[in-house]
């Protein structure tokens, strides 16, 4: 039994509220189901090739991308990614906007030795960086969403340098805020996010630049491991596959949220539900008198991700705990972030009414039970 319990008239219908991985749907688990006889079977034959197919359709048709880019798709998540982006997409040298804790890693694999030193504009968490058009670079690199921090930022061409790529890290943003797509080269994420997904693979929709200089890179004599290789990713993705084994569950559950958003509306349907839901959130920090927005720029604000500090006289770890005792879950700030805050996905699968439950549960834990720092 908790320690405190929140009266179940208070509580959200789910009580999922992690920044990844989020929140699947029950319909996403029975179209699982429904095409298990794919799990334990052969991803270089039609039946998963078709579903490879599918994905890569739905998620064109999601992001509306123009004609003559691409939707690969390869082994990994974004993690993978960053390495493969410094062995195929960067040629000499890179900059990186560093305004969380996922940008600055992608600026960490951009420092191979066989790449210059990336000019790294770095600012402090809760605050967003800025490009700056230097000569040498040709890749300008950030992320769209900063899970770790809360920060938002536009996805808009850099058009210093006309042969320079635009690269943006979309994993907490794709499928959850409405962007142009003709804005970027390349637009990457894992899908465990508000595609609602496991990890295991990433995906990635690019221009014809892109793809020219990944293919000149690899006909380079520039030593790249075949699982790192973009060139390789761009061959089999041709082929609806990947290099090596696919996670087909992955790809099922993906398939489900690309239809389930697809269906409702597309992107347009799914930035309204994330602006709801992370609006309700942002209001009810800004009128109470013991909790603010971590982003103090109102346009800098996530719609995806909330991230809400808590004046000193209250334990938002403590608030946490309860919360979980009570079945709502993965509330807690971002772990090397080291606030008093509390970090809420507010992710396309998550209901508008249940973030204001969430907002009626945390106003009755604190009536009942105020928790004193330390």
């Amino acid at each position: 039994m908790p320690s405190l319990e929140i009266p179940r008239d208070l509580l959200p219908s789910d009580g999922r509220f992690g920044c990844g991985p989020s929140k699947v749907r029950p319909e996403q688990i029975e179209h699982l189901r429904a095409n298990a006889a794919l799990l334990g079977t052969s991803h270089r034959q039609a039946p998963v090739k078709n579903l490879v197919g599918r994905v890569r359709s739905g998620l064109a048709e999601l992001f509306a991308i123009p004609d003559g880019y691409e939707v690969l798709l390869g082994n990994g998540g974004s993690t993978a990614f960053w390495d493969m982006a410094a062995f195929s997409l960067i040629e000499k040298r890179s900059e990186n906007l560093a305004f969380g804790e996922f940008g600055a890693k992608f600026a960490a694999a951009a420092a191979a030795p066989f790449l210059e030193k990336p000019h790294v504009i770095q600012v402090p968490g809760g605050q967003r960086a800025d490009v700056e058009v230097l000569e040498g670079i040709d890749l300008y690199a950030w992320t769209h969403n900063e899970t770790s921090t809360g920060v938002m930022a536009p996805v808009t061409r850099v058009h210093g340098d006309p042969g320079a790529l635009t690269v943006i890290d979309a994993t907490s943003a794709a499928g959850g805020v409405l962007f142009d797509a003709a804005e970027a080269d390349v637009y990457y994420f894992a899908p465990q996010k508000n595609l609602a997904s496991d990890g295991g693979l990433w995906f990635a929709h690019v221009t014809p630049a892109a793809i020219e200089r990944i293919e000149r890179i690899a006909a380079s004599d520039r030593w790249i491991p075949e699982v790192l290789s973009l060139k390789n990713a761009v061959d089999n993705s041709r082929l609806d596959q990947t290099l090596n084994t696919p996670a087909i569950a992955t790809l099922l559950l993906l398939e489900s949220q690309l239809e389930w958003i697809n269906g409702n509306g597309g992107l347009s349907w799914a930035d309204a539900r994330t602006t709801e839901s992370s609006g309700a959130l942002y209001d009810w920090a800004e009128a109470s008198s013991f909790a603010t927005p971590f982003v103090a720029n109102p346009s800098d604000r996530s719609q995806v991700v909330a991230t809400i500090d808590f004046d000193e006289s209250i334990d938002a770890a403590a608030v946490a705990k309860t919360l979980r005792e009570n079945g709502i879950v993965d509330t807690e700030p971002y772990r090397k972030l080291g606030r008093n805050q509390l970090r809420v996905a507010t992710f396309t699968a998550i209901e508008p009414d249940d973030v204001r439950a969430l907002i009626a549960s945390i106003d009755w834990v604190l009536e009942h039970a105020p928790v004193p720092v330390g």
